[in-house]
Order: structure tokens, then C-alpha cells, then sequence
């Protein structure tokens, strides 16, 4: 199948089974959602976890020509081709990764048999349209922050509800480090066009087991613009966690795993 986009995205694989394909967030890489889903399947086999990074982040290249949420939408395509073809496959997306997992939804209602949604971006995508509530840090640990060096603590800082020695461990070890491999270049060129041409609920309901899991503190998404979301997801599990900003999958682990683990019930339910 001739590629749309002249990119290869970098992928760790876990597992066999039915695919699973979890999408990361804006700036981060796959270990992100490799962190927090690989306890999920700990305990649950028959499962093929396909972790890529995005264009520009991790090890994925981003070529001039991928300069927009489109393009970056077509090199994932592209991959579901090649990796998975047409075969079924459940659909995972974090913040920004949510938007284009919604969208591929769209594009394939018979092949993605499950979506679930973490942080994802709502109905606003540009920053500042967003409804989202103030920042508010519940769970402070000043002697942490003091502790850690000043590049780390500013960003875990920035982001974190529950600041523990365990949400800045992961924090380190699940998002840090894909920041700071992102093509920064790349990333302001497509954030230039960073809305869809294609509105991911212009169409029919997605009619599959759905979750959307929000933060009740996060003040990057918010939880009011995905609420919206729910008439287009007719089978939509919709949490919102408090005590859990834009990082709820490390700041919730517990609910997390559990609302997550419920989903794949769903899902394996409807056969």
C-alpha cells in the first residue's frame, strides 16, 4: 500500500493478541503510555500492546512535509496499514493522542472495537478556548521539589496534583524523558496547524465500549469540554477522578488500572 507520508514511526511491541494501539500525548513518547498500561496487561493475557512514537517525538522522524495534526494523523494511519492492516483492534489515546485516536475511530467504526480516552483533548482544541478549572496542587511536597534538580521540579511541578516521591519517580521516568527528545522544531511547525480539517465527531456515533477518563484538577484539558463528547459515544464509561490533574494515570493509578481493566471487560463482552 503506497504511504501517504514519508515517515516510519518507531514502535515498541508487547505481547500477542488482539492489537492494542496506544496513542501518547503532545511532546511526550510511548513510554508514557507504556508506564501506565503495561500493569493493565500484567495480569491479562491475549493482548498485542503496539506503542508508537508520533512524529517528532521520541524516535519518530518529522520531515517537512508533516506539518500539520493531518499529517501527523496519515503517518498514523499509515502505520495501522502496515503493522496492523485491516485487522480489529483496540484503540488507546492520552491528551493530544486522544484527538487523533477519536479521529481514527471515525475513519475505521468496523475495525477499532474499543476506544478509550486519558486527559484526552475535548471539544477545544486550541489552549486558550479550553474550559478548564484553576491550577490547583492537593498533595504539595515542598522538601521533594527542593530535593530534586531545578529542570525537573519546575516541569513536575507544573503538571502535578499529587506531588509524591513515587508520581515524580514515574514522572522522570514516563514523560521526562520524552520531552526532552522532542523535535521542538517540528512540533511549532505543526502546531501551527494543529486542529483537524476533519472534526473527529463529524459522523456516526461510534457505537463501541467506550471509556473517557478525565482529572477533576486538570487545568491543561479539563473534564467539561470531553463531557460533551457523550452523546457521540453512546457506550461511554465518563470518570472524573478527583485528586488528579493531566497526569491522572499516575496520579490515580489504582482507578486508573481498574477503570481501564472494566473497559477491556466491555470490550471482550461484545466479542
Amino acid at each position: 500500500m503506497p504511504h501517504r507520508t514519508p515517515v516510519t514511526l518507531n514502535f515498541v511491541e508487547h505481547g500477542t493478541g488482539t492489537p492494542v494501539l496506544a496513542l501518547h500525548g503532545w511532546t511526550p513518547d510511548h513510554r508514557l503510555m507504556l508506564g501506565c498500561l503495561e500493569p493493565v496487561f500484567a495480569g491479562r493475557t491475549g493482548y498485542r500492546r503496539l506503542y508508537p512514537d508520533l512524529p517528532g517525538m521520541g524516535e519518530s522522524p518529522c520531515p517537512p512535509e508533516i506539518a500539520s495534526s493531518d499529517d501527523v494523523l496519515a503517518a498514523v494511519q499509515d502505520f495501522v496499514d502496515d503493522v496492523l492492516g485491516d485487522a480489529p483492534f483496540l484503540l488507546v489515546g492520552e491528551s493530544y493522542g486522544g484527538y487523533l485516536a477519536r479521529a481514527i475511530a471515525r475513519s475505521r467504526p468496523d475495525q477499532v472495537r474499543g476506544l478509550a480516552l486519558v486527559c484526552p483533548t475535548g471539544t477545544a482544541v486550541e489552549n486558550a478556548d479550553r474550559t478548564v478549572p484553576q491550577r490547583q496542587v492537593l498533595r504539595p511536597d515542598p522538601d521533594l521539589l527542593a530535593s530534586t534538580d531545578a529542570r525537573t521540579a519546575a516541569e513536575f511541578a507544573d503538571i502535578s496534583v499529587v506531588q509524591t516521591p513515587e508520581t515524580l519517580r514515574r514522572f522522570r521516568e514516563e514523560i521526562l524523558t520524552g520531552l526532552d527528545v522532542a523535535d521542538t522544531t517540528a512540533m511549532a511547525r505543526i502546531r501551527q496547524r494543529w486542529t483537524l480539517s476533519e472534526d473527529p465527531e463529524d459522523g456516526a456515533p461510534f457505537t463501541r465500549p467506550t471509556l473517557i477518563l478525565t482529572g477533576r484538577q486538570d487545568h491543561v484539558t479539563g473534564y467539561l469540554d470531553q463531557f460533551v463528547l457523550l452523546p457521540h459515544y453512546p457506550r461511554a464509561t465518563f470518570a472524573v477522578l478527583d485528586v488528579a490533574g493531566h497526569n491522572l494515570q499516575i496520579e490515580q493509578p489504582g482507578l486508573f488500572d481498574a477503570l481501564v481493566g472494566e473497559w477491556l471487560d466491555r470490550v471482550a463482552a461484545d466479542g
